[in-house]
């Protein structure tokens, strides 16, 4: 192993770390807007996203947290490589190869949820438009 094998993955992570921020990023707004219709009096459809949206951001921060794991690691790992530690290297190379596979698995899970949030919505403007006609 050489210093270009850990150093591949950093900008893999980089965008990935980018990407679950916009998922944040997201999250917060949806919950903000959520925000709103409760104080407009939409105590149902909130009270059926919140337990939803709890559960996402607690994922995403799960999801980030691993993901800087694996930035972390994977320097860490440049920097044994760089003063010829390989054996260890290649091990804490491994770990951050293993801590962003459980990112991307924690972050599948976030997007799973987050489409059962998508049925609520659906289903919350099935019934509107039912008792309206």
């Amino acid at each position: 192993m050489d210093l270009t094998t850990p150093a591949l993955l950093f900008p893999a992570i980089s965008l990935l770390l980018l990407a679950y921020t916009n998922r944040f990023l997201v999250t917060a707004q949806l919950i903000r807007q959520l925000h709103v219709k409760y104080q407009d009096g939409a105590r149902e459809e909130v009270i059926r996203q919140i337990s939803n949206l709890r559960q996402r951001v607690l994922l995403i921060r799960r999801m980030q947290a691993m993901g800087v794991m694996s930035f972390l690691l994977c320097a860490l790992s440049m920097l044994l490589v760089f003063i010829e530690l390989i054996v260890v290297a290649k091990v804490i190379f491994g770990l951050s190869i293993f801590m962003l596979v459980m990112s991307l698995l924690v972050s599948l899970h976030e997007i799973t949820i987050s489409t059962k949030a998508i049925e609520i919505e659906m289903e919350d403007m099935e019934q509107s438009l039912r008792q309206h006609d």
